[in-house]
């Protein structure tokens, strides 16, 4: 016990000593560590996504009369029509997909050239159709089968030399398989275009069933007989409209259809243009009356919603109608986001367009911005000639605030940066 009580004395000495004295050296306390949070950016294995714009443009009936197929016969005898396209040159440059109707038929040069009404166009107005840029062309017209099957089987082996053109409404005669291919799909970046074209007949009350099973038709063929219901949508619109909505994320629809001359819809448009809106239809852009006719929202009561060009009148022609003479060019502009596709309304809307021929002999000229068109060219018009009738700039402004309205849109509007 005597020892251990000597050991607690000495521990306690030291304990007073090491307090009072700093005998024992104490070792320093440590200094807390200082810790810098550095804030770095979250990682995100996703690239951000740039919203950006596409853009379309179409044109109407690319209607060939001998006056304009004339006008590209060079004096070396070859053929050239790329002029037809100088007038919108830089829409063509601007827009991403490029559409034109091609009333006419490129039935093969070695059947001659024709104007109407069995047209047979040359194939060097294709040639510039593709020269020009156009990545779509329309081919279901009611003059599609103006040089019977070998005139359409020509066309179709013509636009093979064009690979870079979706050609629509006619194809070859759809098989098993092919028929699970039959949607024409149009790529652009990432999004996807379904683009279908259907006409309303080929210029008779019915149609053969191999002029059918390579042209598109709009409305119902009795099977039995050919006879055509121009009062009832085919089914199988809708249902390709159906199919094309699990394919695309745009589907667009144009239909050959219409009365000739009309600048109002027919009962029978206004009828189709809502069931194709109700089965899945975006835009609709209809060709045929070779005047123009006006643009519409149509709302189906499935809360579907398309906005429909009911007819854009020609692109070129030398008919004698002065109101055929105004035109319109669509021009559409999607607006594209990382939840999806849609139509930006303050920039869609249509182009005027005023074709302009001359006579004595009747040659194809240009086409002309409205805006850009004088009361001087109209007064040089062929059509007052040709056609027996007067032509001024006031009645084409008028016709077009009549009918197009508030959908108008002006150059700076659409080709501004």
């Amino acid at each position: 016990m005597a020892i251990i009580r000597i050991i607690l004395c000495l521990i306690g000495a030291h304990t007073v000593a090491d307090t009072i004295y700093g005998w024992v050296h104490k070792p320093p306390e440590k200094e807390e560590a200082v810790v810098q949070v550095v804030s770095l950016p979250a990682q995100n294995d996703e690239i951000a996504f740039e919203e950006h714009d596409i853009t379309l443009m179409a044109v109407g009936d690319n209607l060939l009369h001998m006056g304009i197929v004339n006008a590209g016969k060079q004096s070396d005898g070859s053929r050239n029509y790329d002029f037809l396209f100088d007038g919108i040159g830089a829409f063509l440059e601007k827009a991403d997909i490029k559409i034109i109707n091609q009333e006419t038929i490129f039935g093969g040069n070695e059947l001659d050239f024709h104007g109407y009404p069995k047209f047979n166009s040359p194939t060097e107005a294709g040639d510039a159709i593709a020269g020009a840029g156009f990545n779509v062309v329309l081919q279901a017209t009611n003059h599609t089968a103006d040089q019977g099957m070998s005139g359409m089987e020509n066309c179709i082996d013509f636009w093979k030399t064009h690979p870079e053109v979706l050609v629509t409404g006619i194809h070859e005669p759809l098989t098993e398989e092919t028929y699970k291919n039959r949607i024409p799909l149009l790529k652009v970046g990432d999004d996807t275009f379904a683009i279908l074209n259907y006409t309303y007949g080929a210029n008779g009350e019915s149609i053969s069933s191999s002029i059918k099973d390579r042209m598109n038709m709009l409305c119902d063929v009795d099977e039995s007989n050919g006879r055509i219901d121009f009062e009832t949508l085919n089914k199988q619109v809708l249902l390709d409209i159906s199919e094309a909505k699990t394919l695309a994320d745009i589907v667009i629809v144009c239909p050959h259809w219409g009365t000739e001359y009309s600048t109002t819809p027919s009962s029978t448009q206004e009828k189709f243009a809502m069931q194709m809106t109700e089965a899945g239809a975006d835009i609709i852009i209809g060709t045929h009356p070779h005047v123009v006719q006006p643009v519409k929202w149509i709302e189906a009561t499935n809360g579907n919603r398309a906005l429909c060009y009911y007819s854009l009148g020609n692109y070129v022609s030398t008919q004698k109608n002065g109101q055929s003479m105004l035109e319109g060019m669509a021009w559409i502009t999607f607006h594209v986001t990382k939840d999806g596709i849609s139509v930006s309304e303050d920039q869609t809307g249509i182009i005027p367009l005023v074709c302009h021929y001359t006579s004595n002999p009747t040659r194809f000229k240009q086409v002309y911005l409205l805006e850009n068109y004088t009361e001087e060219l109209a007064s040089s018009h062929g059509i007052i000639s040709y056609g027996g009738i007067s032509f001024h700039l006031d009645d084409c402004l008028k016709w077009s605030d009549e009918i197009l309205g508030d959908w108008v849109l002006s150059a700076d509007e659409v080709l501004s940066p």
